[in-house]
């Protein structure tokens, strides 16, 4: 099985791959890794700050052929980033796509507003984030109203992070 995990930043993709790779043993992707390492190589001039349509459109077809490998080779995989696109299921027939579970994470600005300082926190609970600049309200807010109407124009399944941060996310994954 694949399981796809996207989602703005900061919504916990992660947290949650690491989670479900200590639960089940299934190893997890960051695309974000790819990304970096792709970058630092020097194998594109893109840049960590370069459009996100820009990089989805370079990262995404490598990533979309690991998990053609994976599922050929009957192995398990988890992938999260915020680069797999919301028409991800056109990248697949459908003896890939019944291999594969997604979820999307999406904070409502409420859950955001009251529990920023957690958002916060958190950002470096898994990896190293450093001085995160780009986490404002401001912008947190911006990127999950985005990310919801993406979720929704695109019907894929979403979780709506809305009061309380659910420690039993994997249950959503569909």
């Amino acid at each position: 099985m694949i399981i796809l995990i996207a989602g703005a930043s900061h919504t916990g993709k992660t947290a949650l791959a690491q989670k479900l790779l200590e639960k089940y043993h299934y190893p997890y992707v960051s695309i974000d890794h790819i990304k970096m390492g792709l970058i630092r190589s020097g194998q594109t001039t893109l840049t960590p700050c370069s459009d996100d349509r820009l990089l989805t459109d370079y990262l995404w077809p490598i990533v979309r052929e690991m998990i053609k490998t994976a599922i050929e080779n009957n192995q398990n995989m988890i992938v999260e980033g915020c680069y797999i696109p919301y028409d991800w299921e056109k990248s697949f027939e459908q003896e890939y796509r019944k291999e594969i579970k997604y979820l999307c994470l999406v904070m409502s600005e409420n859950y955001i507003r009251t529990h920023f300082r957690d958002i916060r926190k958190y950002a470096s609970v898994i990896e190293s984030r450093g001085e995160d600049q780009d986490c404002t309200l401001e912008a947190t807010i911006r990127d999950n109203e985005e990310v919801l109407a993406a979720c929704r124009k695109h019907g894929v399944n979403y979780l709506l992070i809305e009061e309380n941060y659910p420690a039993d996310m994997e249950k959503y994954i569909r």
